[in-house]
């Protein structure tokens, strides 16, 4: 191919991962030409209604998914947390990249720490996750639903709508708003979504042309990783509708997960831990979905 077109969403945060990854393929490929196709999607639009109300996290696919079926496109760049457990159509991800911080950020104005937070005090987020993993530690607090890109959640926080907020680290950082991550909020006491921090690129089935030209960014430890934890989320019925947390690392040729089904409304969670051969992710997923299971997390699942 001389040439490959991207598509990608048009906020600050997906235009910079696809230019990340158009500039990896331009060094890789010299004279390939690389282009970038933004769009808006439903998910992008419907930012005053939760999520689990309008159709799940596919709705930040579906447009760019058609572009590539109508041939407007050869691939789309996503945050890997943000793609369903099952793909949709005729559709593979043709890499995942090295992931970044994997971990949530607590950012606020006034205070230094999450433990610093005052008793009833506000909080934003939209994450079913985030929302049952802070009512575990602090069920004092209240949860105020927060949807938006980075900046309009951080203008938000800075106007005084919240005491605090909790984003990704890797959204911050990326866009160079580390500075305003106050604590990383780390595992095993906060346990992040399936894939968070990874960026994938996603082609048609079976494109051997694409998929040849992304071999260059795939970072295997990554997707072993992130392959273990969507398989524990996908076993449980994960999706936006339900508080689902997994985190997987190496070890030399070791892989541990660990997982946690929660409930947002009162904070109630249930975790499991395993580890197994970095060449198992699957069965590691399988076993600590089990797991989830017989502790009596499906008392916790729709």
């Amino acid at each position: 191919m001389q040439k490959i077109r991207l598509a990608t969403r048009e906020s600050a945060l997906a235009l910079w991962q696809t230019n990340d990854v158009a500039q990896r393929l331009r060094a890789a490929h010299p004279g390939l030409e690389v282009e970038l196709v933004p769009m808006t999607t439903r998910g992008d639009q419907a930012i005053d209604q939760p999520l689990v109300e309008i159709g799940g996290k596919g709705l930040f696919l579906k447009e760019l998914e058609i572009a590539m079926l109508e041939g407007r496109a050869d691939a789309a760049v996503h945050s890997l947390k943000d793609v369903p457990m099952e793909l949709d159509g005729p559709f593979e991800l043709a890499a995942v990249l090295e992931r970044a911080n994997p971990f949530d950020a607590f950012v606020s104005v006034k205070y230094e720490a999450f433990e610093e937070l005052p008793y009833g005090a506000r909080v934003g987020t939209s994450s079913l996750r985030r929302q049952a993993l802070l009512r575990a530690h602090r069920p004092d607090l209240v949860l105020v639903d927060l949807r938006g890109n980075v900046n309009t959640r951080l203008a938000k926080l800075d106007a005084g709508d919240y005491d605090a907020i909790v984003l990704a680290c890797a959204g911050l950082e990326r866009l160079g708003l580390g500075e305003r991550i106050r604590e990383r909020l780390g595992a095993p006491r906060f346990i992040p979504a399936a894939a968070q921090g990874a960026v994938t690129v996603e082609c048609k089935q079976g494109d051997a042309a694409v998929i040849e030209l992304m071999s260059v960014l795939e970072h295997g430890p990554t997707r072993a990783c992130v392959r273990a934890e969507r398989t524990m989320t996908r076993l449980l019925g994960g999706s936006c509708r339900v508080p689902i947390a997994a985190f997987a690392s190496i070890n030399k040729d070791r892989m541990s997960l660990e997982g946690l089904v929660g409930n947002a409304a009162d904070g109630t969670t249930v975790r499991g831990y395993a580890s197994g051969p970095v060449s198992e992710p699957d069965k590691l997923g399988e076993q600590v979905a089990d797991m989830l299971v017989a502790r009596g997390a499906d008392a916790l699942l729709p």
